[in-house]
């Protein structure tokens, strides 16, 4: 083969199989966020204050029971922003607890720009584990988890989207919603750091399911794939 020909085989390979590195080089959209993430942070501290590395956005959802259905997206309700340790406990002090919320109710903690839905671009392909707790403790849990992720302690933390505290009328329900449910490993790995930083005793089961099964059998929480 000539090596004008060599070459232009060698750049039609190179554009069909991209380097590692470039393959996983950050879009332009991340690099603009991750941007706007720096400066809100450096403001921040200029300000005296004690940015997180993430802005977080706290959503309620109330269904009333025998009221006229409305979708679920136009149940939710955005409650507070922050971005802050500081702006963090001023919201979080003024929460009500899980033992004092009705049933059926939700709360939504998740990263800015990840709306709490199955359809949101970020978490379509996505899934959630699923922990279920008697009412009496699910109170603490709820706590140690969203300071989990708020101090950003999570492994994979980068692929988790936010965390659930669903109220019901039997039990109360925990989830924790990642970005890639294909990637099996690192949804392994997130199930063992939920696990050890809750202290999660060996009793409890963890269950994980897909958002695209979510959305063909319209259950958050029935039919789950995964166990462990």
């Amino acid at each position: 083969m000539e090596p004008a020909a060599e070459k232009r085989e060698a750049e039609q390979e190179e554009q069909q199989h991209p380097s590692h590195d470039e393959a996983a080089a950050p879009s332009a959209d991340e690099d603009e966020a991750e941007a706007e993430e720096n400066e809100r942070r450096n403001r921040e501290l200029k300000a005296g204050l004690h940015p997180l590395r993430r802005k977080f956005v706290l959503w309620y959802t109330r269904r009333t029971p025998g009221a006229r259905s409305q979708s679920y997206e136009d149940n939710i309700k955005k409650i507070v922003d922050f971005s802050t340790v500081e702006s963090f406990w001023v919201c979080y002090c003024h929460l009500t607890r899980p033992a004092s919320l009705p049933s059926p109710t939700d709360l939504h903690l998740f990263k800015e720009g990840i709306r709490p839905l199955w359809e949101d671009p970020a978490n379509r392909s996505g899934g959630k584990w699923i922990i279920r707790f008697k009412k009496a403790v699910s109170g603490r849990f709820w706590e140690d988890l969203v300071l989990v992720l708020v101090g950003d302690q999570l492994d994979c933390s980068d692929d988790v989207c936010g965390v659930v505290l669903s109220v019901r009328f039997n039990e109360d329900i925990l989830s924790v919603w990642n970005r890639n449910a294909s990637d099996h490993q690192a949804v392994m790995t997130l199930r063992d750091s939920i696990k050890r930083h809750l202290k999660l005793p060996h009793s409890y089961l963890m269950e994980y399911k897909p958002h695209d099964a979510s959305l063909r059998d319209n259950s958050s929480y029935r039919n789950t794939w995964l166990r462990g």
